[in-house]
């Protein structure tokens, strides 16, 4: 499984550097106003994995700035998502709010939909 894995996983990084989308451009001011808006998200993913890919270009071509998790690189982030998020499926977005509740988002779609209500309309 591995010796089709890594080749496949090497070519999804590769394209998503030669395609990548670009961020939005916004004043200094504008932007720290989003990235507060967002300091309380993180993206556990894996780098080569084609829903974290998806779900990192949505963020990039919203312009935010959202702190990311890698499960396999940080194992206490991969026994935090099993521990909390009660599986280690990823893309996960974890979403810290101000009552000190926390919510495990997991579908790419879903996690891409909740952030695009972050991206200001320009």
């Amino acid at each position: 499984m591995f010796l089709i894995r890594w080749p496949i996983g090497r070519l999804i990084l590769l394209l998503n550097f030669i395609f990548s989308p670009r961020a939005p451009k916004r004043s200094a001011q504008q932007q720290q106003a989003v990235d507060a808006s967002t300091a309380h998200l993180s993206l556990y993913q894996l780098p080569a994995c084609p829903f974290c890919v998806k779900t990192r270009r949505a963020i990039k071509r919203f312009g935010l700035n959202i702190e990311l998790r890698n499960i396999n690189q940080q194992p206490e982030y991969r026994e935090e998502l099993i521990r909390e998020g009660g599986k280690r499926t990823v893309p996960c977005l974890k979403i810290c709010h101000e009552d000190q509740s926390v919510t495990w988002l997991y579908e790419s779609n879903d996690i891409i939909d909740y952030l695009a209500k972050f991206a200001p309309k320009s």
